[in-house]
C-alpha cells in the first residue's frame, strides 16, 4: 500500500474552506467530513484535512497558530504548465483567496503562492521536466541562462 499524506490546516469557517477548495477543483471526501473537519482530496494519496481550530486543538498540546500572522508549514503542489499555475490562482482569487507575493520565475521553475481565506498558504509550481531530470543549473546552462536566481 503506498504512503498517503494528510496535511491538517486550521480554519475558522469550515463551510467557507470547503467552498474555497472545491473552487480550486478539488473534491471533498464525504466519508471523512463532518461538522469539525473536511477531507480535501488533492490526489489519490494526498489530502488536506481542513479542521476547525477547536478540533485541531484536540490532536496536540501545542498552541494552534493563526495562519494569517504565523507560518508553520509550506505546501507546494505541482502543475503541468505555467498556464495551469495561473489558472488555479485565478480560481483561488475568485473564491476569496489572496496572493501574498509576486510570482517567482526562476527560468526552470515558475511558482505562485495562494492564501486560502484563513491565511494557509499553498504554493503552485511548474518545473520544466528537463530541469527536474538534470538539475536546475545544468538545465539553465544548456538554455544559456546561467545559474538560477533567488528572486523573480
Amino acid at each position: 500500500m503506498p504512503t498517503s499524506i494528510f496535511v491538517s490546516l486550521p480554519t475558522t469557517d469550515l463551510e467557507r474552506s470547503k467552498a474555497f477548495y472545491t473552487a480550486l477543483g478539488f473534491d471533498i471526501n464525504p466519508f471523512f467530513t463532518d461538522e469539525n473537519s473536511a477531507c480535501v482530496v488533492l490526489d489519490e494519496n494526498m489530502y488536506i484535512m481542513v479542521l476547525t481550530r477547536e478540533y485541531l486543538g484536540t490532536f496536540t498540546d501545542k498552541q494552534i497558530i493563526d495562519p494569517k500572522t504565523h507560518a508553520q508549514t509550506s505546501i507546494s503542489l505541482s502543475r503541468d504548465s505555467r498556464d495551469d499555475v495561473d489558472e488555479v490562482l485565478a480560481k483561488g482569487l475568485a473564491a476569496g483567496g489572496s496572493e501574498p507575493r509576486e510570482a517567482q520565475d526562476y527560468g526552470f521553475m515558475y511558482s505562485r503562492d495562494l492564501e486560502d481565506p484563513d491565511g494557509n498558504v499553498l504554493g503552485f509550481l511548474f518545473m520544466e521536466p528537463a530541469a527536474a531530470e538534470m538539475g536546475p543549473e545544468a538545465y539553465l546552462a544548456e538554455q544559456g541562462a546561467g545559474t538560477p536566481a533567488t528572486t523573480a
